[in-house]
């Protein structure tokens, strides 16, 4: 019956359910002790990402301290570039390196199509582990970067504050430009359908950098590039719920529905209310608490969330904030996070 599975699978996939379920985008990482003291013990992040032992204790950290309703992939929105042929380092403190950055069609023409049980075992043992670790106390969560996103990267060779780079790209060789992300989109298909056929029950693609392309660029760029991948993953695997999530995606909410996508999660700069009423109702929406909210009093948190879930009912929602959580949060504040999703019908109760 499908009262026993995960909470957060039921609302993804669209049936009425007792409450919104919860979850925060990096809900495991550097704002809780336990992943910090792990982090010392081994400082590479490919390493605790890519080990599987360190990836699957990391993904379960914030499950067992706050018992969340979906449990997300500890991983990295580059992971699969290796396969490709695209080699990344991630630097504390400064981010993703690739070196030499994609430039010219020769090295577009070099890549290779993403084979994720050759390149990425990792990745589905760390995904069925998780299923059998937690049955359908939570769902289980897999994530990839968009095409637009993953391209902004490999062609700056670092994260930007102007993409001026892969923009002179696409203003000046589109041809290159498609190319490269078309190639993208096949192999993040790919690897979106190993993620669901390892374990993953819902997918969150991220397309982190598409919000900084004007419309006209996005329905050039990125659009027709996440609908490329949700295409050919639901001829695979068409129950298995899609979200999208975009920073600073106001300009381009309706474009982002129109993707084909099941749940739009948006960001803390659209009020919710206002967001829903751009949405088509068969489009669910998930977020969006400002996450630098939880510096807040706890006070201030609960009444957020309250507010936050009284904007979306009657829509297919899931809780969560409008970007990840922000390292340095008080772990307790996480916990008042969790705990008043939980609570949030009681809560809306009880203030009319």
């Amino acid at each position: 019956m499908s009262e026993s599975l995960p909470l957060l699978l039921r609302a993804a996939r669209g049936e009425q359910v007792e409450r919104p379920p919860v979850w925060m985008m990096r809900q495991a990482g550097r704002y809780m002790a336990v992943y910090r003291e792990l982090r010392d013990r081994h400082p590479s992040f490919r390493e605790r990402s890519e080990n599987p032992d360190l990836s699957y204790a990391i993904s379960m950290q914030p499950y067992e301290a706050f018992q969340p309703d979906g449990v997300i992939l500890f991983s990295d929105i580059l992971t699969p570039l290796p396969g490709m042929g695209i080699d990344f380092d991630i630097i504390e403190s400064r981010g993703p390196i690739i070196d030499p950055p994609i430039r010219s069609i020769e090295q577009v023409n070099a890549l290779r199509p993403l084979d994720p049980a050759a390149s990425l075992p990792f990745v589905g043992e760390v995904l069925g582990r998780l299923r059998e670790s937690v049955g359908n106390t939570a769902a289980v969560l897999g994530f990839v970067g968009a095409p637009w996103t993953l391209a902004a990267y490999a062609v700056e060779g670092r994260s930007s504050r102007d993409y001026a780079v892969i923009k002179a790209m696409a203003f000046r060789e589109p041809q290159l430009m498609h190319r490269l992300l078309g190639h993208l989109a096949d192999s993040i298909a790919r690897y979106v359908c190993y993620q669901i056929e390892s374990g993953a029950q819902v997918v969150q693609l991220f397309d982190s950098w598409a919000g900084q392309l004007s419309p006209i660029d996005y329905d050039t760029f990125a659009a027709p590039y996440q609908k490329r991948v949700i295409d050919q993953v639901r001829q695979r695997h068409p129950e298995t719920p899609l979200i999208l999530y975009i920073s600073g995606s106001a300009g381009v909410l309706e474009r982002m529905a129109a993707t084909g996508v099941d749940i739009v999660s948006l960001d803390w700069t659209v009020d919710m209310a206002e967001g829903c009423n751009r949405l088509p109702l068969h489009v669910g929406v998930q977020g969006n608490v400002d996450p630098g909210l939880l510096f807040g009093s706890p006070e201030a948190i609960r009444h957020r969330i309250v507010d936050t879930v009284r904007k979306a009912r009657g829509r297919r929602h899931i809780l969560n904030l409008g970007h990840g959580i922000l390292p340095g949060t008080p772990e307790e504040n996480a916990r008042v996070f969790f705990e008043t999703g939980k609570r949030v019908n009681e809560l809306l109760g009880s203030v009319g």
